[in-house]
């Protein structure tokens, strides 16, 4: 399979460039760039820095999510729960990592933080109008399409 190109600068020397765990995992690991290990207490949220920077190509944009294992196993997640990096955002990556859990938990430098996944956008124009077309959903909100 072709993949597109992203040119990444490292702004840290002891930064580390995103992996990819398989073949096909969606998801590229980002890695802490510390000097030290950090601890985030129970319901504190740091800043991580990765120590890189990214050209991420117009159209489209680097969504920032938890890591699986490390979500769930140590409550470790993104605070925003899902970042959004646009194509035109040069600045360093960092992660807004959070601590869901009762326990204080150390974050290592080189540790990987959370994954990005890069995916196409469609741009949209929005436009007001004074009706919309119907549906068999029509209004229903949360839990409509569930259970009866």
């Amino acid at each position: 399979m072709p993949k597109q190109k992203i040119n990444i600068k490292k702004l840290d020397e002891k930064a580390v460039i995103p992996t990819y765990g398989s073949e096909y995992s969606a998801g590229a690991d980002l890695y802490a760039c510390l000097e030290e290990e950090t601890v985030i207490a129970p319901g504190e949220t740091k800043m991580i820095h990765t120590g890189i920077a990214m050209e991420i190509p117009v159209g489209y944009a680097g969504l920032i999510y938890a890591r699986s294992g490390l979500a769930a196993k140590r409550g470790l997640a993104p605070a925003n729960k899902v970042g959004v990096v646009d194509s035109d955002y040069r600045g360093e990556f960092m992660v807004a990592l959070h601590n869901h859990s009762d326990e204080p938990q150390a974050v290592a430098p080189g540790e990987r933080i959370a994954q990005m996944v890069v995916t196409p956008v469609l741009a949209v124009s929005f436009h007001e109008v004074e009706e919309l077309e119907e549906t068999k959903r029509g209004g229903g909100g949360f839990g409509s399409t569930g259970r009866k």
